[in-house]
């Protein structure tokens, strides 16, 4: 995962996620136990589904909490988290992997599933996936997932059968330096072109997070990470002709461009009016003219193992880009 190039940092926040386990405690106002409990199950995606789940690490406060979550991981995991320089980071790290274990504990898909229980494998390059134990008459689930963090937002998203990339970013970020420069390095020339196009400082800055967050969403989907994939290897087109691309969202590859990659499919959301989050999809099935079937999304604001939100269809999620029906 590569985030944006030459940021300027979010300021960190004044006090630690880890302060002593005896000090006061808040959270949206309101203090919780430090005890986990479970959450009511939660099914599997259906074809073409996608659930997103989300926190907010600024309304994450109670210490104990934290702690309990760390107790979560194994020891490499906590190593990692506390490898982090920075609370803000640290702490972000570890909602990140403590989401992904306390979401995918809740779908059941062997029973009750203890989220100290999982295991994880990475392929080689780098993408993590689950690790089913292997038991008699158990045949894992065929359960996408895919992770990503800043310091404001942690997003999990889960599929069935279909491989998932997802990005996150703040629509506040902002680059050191001119944006058209950075477009250059990273960019095709198409996509530098389209941001030439547009005058507005403002909206050049918010179509160039657009196309980052997009093209990390795609990369993250094919499973190869930004080394063997690099940006300047393949084009994001937005609003495409509905022949191409139903959903108004398409890439290309530099290799044959007449052809667009139709096998994947996105969806560009505004979240809590404050990031942007792209999802990619494997195609798996079309509908009439070889159009695809909009992605089905159910989004969750949640805390994991306090309590979580259905928030698809209210202000908190918008449809920026992309076929999506919300649920």
């Amino acid at each position: 995962h590569r985030r944006l190039p030459a940021v300027i940092p979010t300021p960190p926040v004044s006090a630690s996620p880890f302060p002593n386990p005896k000090s006061q405690y808040c959270c949206l106002s309101r203090n919780f136990s430090a005890a986990l409990t479970p959450l009511l199950p939660v099914q599997l995606p259906s074809r073409m589904e996608t659930h997103l789940w989300y926190v907010v690490p600024d309304e994450v406060k109670s210490a104990p909490l934290l702690s309990k979550y760390m107790e979560l991981l194994p020891q490499s995991e906590r190593d990692h988290v506390l490898g982090f320089r920075g609370d803000q980071l640290q702490k972000s790290a570890l909602l990140a992997r403590t989401l992904v274990r306390t979401t995918i504990a809740r779908y059941q898909v062997d029973g009750h599933l203890d989220p100290r229980s999982l295991r994880f494998k990475r392929n080689i390059h780098g993408k993590p996936e689950v690790e089913w134990e292997t038991k008699d008459g158990f045949c894992p689930p065929p359960l996408q997932f895919n992770i990503s963090h800043t310091s404001s937002l942690v997003a999990c998203g889960v599929t069935m059968n279909s491989l998932i990339g997802i990005d996150v970013e703040e629509k506040r970020r902002r680059t050191k330096n001119n944006i058209l420069a950075f477009a250059k390095r990273y960019f095709t020339a198409h996509e530098v072109e389209h941001l030439n196009a547009i005058p507005d400082s403002e909206l050049q800055q918010q179509e160039f997070i657009k196309l980052w967050t997009l093209k990390e969403a795609y990369v993250k989907a094919l499973g190869k990470g930004f080394s063997s994939s690099p940006f300047n290897t393949f084009t994001i087109r937005v609003n495409t002709a509905a022949q191409q691309a139903s959903s108004g969202i398409a890439v290309e590859t530099l290799d044959s461009p007449q052809n667009l990659t139709n096998n994947w499919q996105f969806a560009l959301l505004e979240l809590m009016g404050s990031h942007y989050v792209a999802i990619c999809l494997e195609r798996q099935e079309t509908g009439g003219a070889g159009k695809a079937f909009p992605i089905k999304l159910t989004a969750r604001k949640t805390i994991p193992s306090v309590e979580d939100e259905l928030v698809s269809g209210t202000n908190a999620v918008v449809t920026i880009g992309g076929s999506v029906t919300q649920f």
